[in-house]
Parts: C-alpha cells; structure tokens; sequence
C-alpha cells in the first residue's frame, strides 16, 4: 500500500483520535510558562489535522512532514479552512531553510517512528537549533507497557461497509518496539469489490530517563514530564507520556 492510499484513509481512521486534547494541552501549558509568541512548528504533522486545529485556535502554524501525499491532504484540508498554513517535506531530525519559532511540537507519537536512538538525538538537536531563547518543546510517546503489554501480540479489527482492517502488532528487532501490520479492504464503489492493500510500520519507544538525558545534551532544560494529558507524573501502567522542555536564555 503506498502512502498515497494510506494518507486518504488515515483521517477516517483516526477520527476518534483525541485532538482538542492535544491542543488544549498545548494551550495551557504555554499560557503556564508564558511562551512569550504563538509561531509554532508541527513536526510530523501528517495531514494538518492538529495544524489546521492550531491555526483555528490563533497560533501561526508551520508544518512538516516526510510524506508528500499526507502534506497534500494537509494543504488541501487548510485551504478549505480559509487557512494560510505553509508545509514543508522535509525529516524533523534534518530539518534546514526555517526561521526560528516560539513553539516546537512532535503530537500522536510520532517520534516513535524514529528507527534509531541517533535519529531521536538528531531530532532534539534540530528542535533546539530552531527554537528561539524560551521557546517551548512539546513530545508525546508511546510509554515502554502501551509498546510490550498493549501492543505487541495483539490483534485489532475494524469491519465497516466500506472500510475494513487487520492490524496484527509483533516485537520489533530492538528492545521496545513493534511492528505494525496492517491490512486494508476499500471498498470500490464502482465494481462493488474490496481493494485491499498492505501496511508495515514500525514503532521504537525508550525508558523516560532515557529521553531525558537526550534533551539535556541537547541543551533544554526539562520543564515538565506527564502522563495521559494529566499533570500527574508518569505511573507503571501510563500509556502516552508527555514531555515539555524549554531552550534556555543565554
């Protein structure tokens, strides 16, 4: 299946995904440390569906992503908005050509598609080199129990009329990963048949102590680490854990 089909398919298939909590998360935590400009970078942005919400809310909204396809549904959801959103195909752990903003975000556990610790460490670093002095750096990730007790040897299924999936999760090659199989059936409306198509992505997660030393290299200083987007710190059995860190001024 290419990222073509995928990415017209991805927002039917997360259109349960929490999103205003996300940017209800994001609002009160900036209004909390008082980021001093609402210029925000969205890496990873997929198809703009948190991009578009952002700019709805007032911020001035940059994105990126590695996919051509999903940035071309990103623009045209934004366009349908009435909304000026510029995105960019670029990697988050290269990125080049950007002016510096108050806010960076990685949303929906997109740094656990990173393949390597290096890209993790490259992606801090470029998040850092684009931040302004205070400026705010928000990631979320799939907690170590969600990766090996939620995911891996679990099957989950959708059947609806013109929509349907199997999705198969295994351990990874690395310590704390999953691979992802999926399996589409799409309905054609014309010929009345399913199309099917296939899928494999891959997911890395790290001990929070991890991800913490890996900022302090990068220069942030840590501001906050929660869980579930709660303000409680992170428990055995938390799911998505949040981290907020800030560039300091010089």
């Amino acid at each position: 299946m290419s990222y073509e089909q995928f990415a017209y398919l991805y927002d039917e298939l997360m259109q349960d995904a929490p999103y205003d909590e996300w940017v209800r998360f994001v609002k009160e935590k900036v209004n909390k440390y008082q980021v001093n400009g609402k210029h925000l970078l969205d890496l990873a942005c997929g198809t703009g569906e948190l991009s578009v919400r952002f700019a709805k809310e007032g911020f001035s909204v940059t994105g990126v992503d590695l996919s051509a396809d999903m940035l071309s549904v990103a623009q045209a959801k934004a366009q349908e908005e009435g909304l000026n959103i510029p995105f960019f195909e670029q990697d988050m752990a290269h990125l080049e050509g950007h002016e510096e903003f108050n806010i960076i975000g990685i949303f929906c556990d997109s740094l656990n598609y990173l393949k390597s610790a290096e890209d993790v460490i490259h992606t801090f670093s470029s998040a850092y080199s684009h931040l302004k002095d205070s400026g705010i750096f928000f990631f979320d990730i799939h907690s170590i129990y969600k990766i090996s007790e939620l995911f891996i040897n679990q099957t989950f299924t959708l059947a609806d009329d013109h929509l349907s999936y199997i999705w198969h999760c295994f351990a990874g090659e690395f310590p704390n990963s999953v691979e992802h199989e999926l399996s589409f059936f799409v309905l054609d409306e014309q010929s009345g048949k399913y199309d099917r198509f296939d899928e494999l992505h891959y997911q890395r997660t790290y001990p929070v102590q991890q991800y913490s030393e890996w900022l302090k290299e990068a220069g942030f200083e840590i501001l906050e680490i929660c869980a579930d987007f709660k303000d409680t710190e992170p428990k055995d059995q938390s799911e998505r854990i949040f981290f907020i860190a800030k560039k300091p001024s010089l």
